[in-house]
């Protein structure tokens, strides 16, 4: 029977065309299983962010970036995020440095007064976590080698791997020395020809971060709690053997999805504290909601 609270309501940002038919599938799914749900878009996380501290949606399929910014202003104002459910393949990711076959560095010390390229200003994976990584192996970014920011579809939290790719790219024409990826897209930008297998141009990997994890349903704990409830079991109990779920799984990412932690944003938090990334963020919002 639909809930007379009204549909659940989720946020989630348009990266790409096809999320609208995931969410779409996904909206028939639950629908089908009792759930009355609905979904808005945004362009950006951080209007994702501010609509769900205001109440417009219950849930937020949120970056990992995200999750921090709801987290941490929720803190601040006396209400506890929750990290509900994420894919299989948002667990114990990692991001690489890579380097030219053919040049010479060998070490991460040999980055000093180099170029090193990474992808959006606010990628947790492409930019973030790997210029952290290095900053804890005592390369200070701009201050120890230049950063060369492919800084693609800001707000997007690097979703869209656009400026992943361009930072590759760069390396392979020589214009940065290094450059920054996901471990995922390495085998991706390699079959695609973005990274040549023979020189010029190959790439080896120099270093690669400890793992973190990636995007989580974040939900506040004001929420509807039986809907959110009936939400996590009904992912949960999603099978990839269902062929009716099969291609929206596949659009997704995921084999499964799993119950939510918080533990693999370690790395992400540590390197926004030292780069100040959503300190201004932070009080905005803390602003607004009082």
């Amino acid at each position: 029977m639909p809930s007379s609270l009204g549909p659940l309501i989720m946020g989630a940002v348009a990266y790409d065309a096809k999320v609208v038919t995931v969410w779409d599938g996904f909206q028939r799914y639950f629908r089908k299983h009792g759930l009355e749900f609905d979904y808005v878009l945004y362009t950006n996380y951080e209007s994702q962010v501010a609509a769900h501290l205001s109440g417009h949606v219950q849930i937020a399929w949120n970056s990992p970036l995200a999750w921090l910014q709801a987290e941490r202003v929720g803190t601040s104002l006396g209400r506890h995020a929750e990290a509900l459910c994420m894919r299989d393949t948002d667990r114990d990711l990692t991001s690489i440095i890579l380097v030219r076959a053919d040049s010479g560095i060998n070490e991460i010390g040999d980055l000093r007064r180099r170029r090193v390229a990474v992808g959006a200003n606010d990628s947790p994976q492409a930019t973030l976590i790997p210029l952290n990584y290095l900053a804890d192996r005592g390369l200070t970014p701009r201050r120890d080698f230049e950063v060369v920011l492919f800084d693609r579809f800001v707000g997007k939290h690097g979703d869209h791997i656009g400026g992943e790719r361009d930072a590759v790219r760069a390396l392979v024409r020589g214009e940065a020395d290094a450059a920054c990826i996901l471990d995922a897209n390495h085998l991706a930008f390699t079959r695609e020809g973005t990274i040549p297998t023979i020189p010029p141009g190959a790439a080896r990997i120099l270093a690669q971060t400890p793992p973190y994890d990636h995007c989580n349903f974040t939900v506040f704990d004001d929420a509807p709690k039986a809907q959110v409830a009936r939400f996590r079991e009904l992912l949960l109990s999603m099978s990839y053997g269902d062929a009716s779920v099969r291609p929206l799984l596949d659009l997704e990412g995921l084999k499964r999805w799993t119950p939510g932690r918080v533990e693999g944003y370690a790395q992400l938090a540590a390197a926004i504290d030292r780069f100040s990334t959503i300190d201004a963020f932070v009080q905005d919002s803390l602003a607004r909601c009082r």
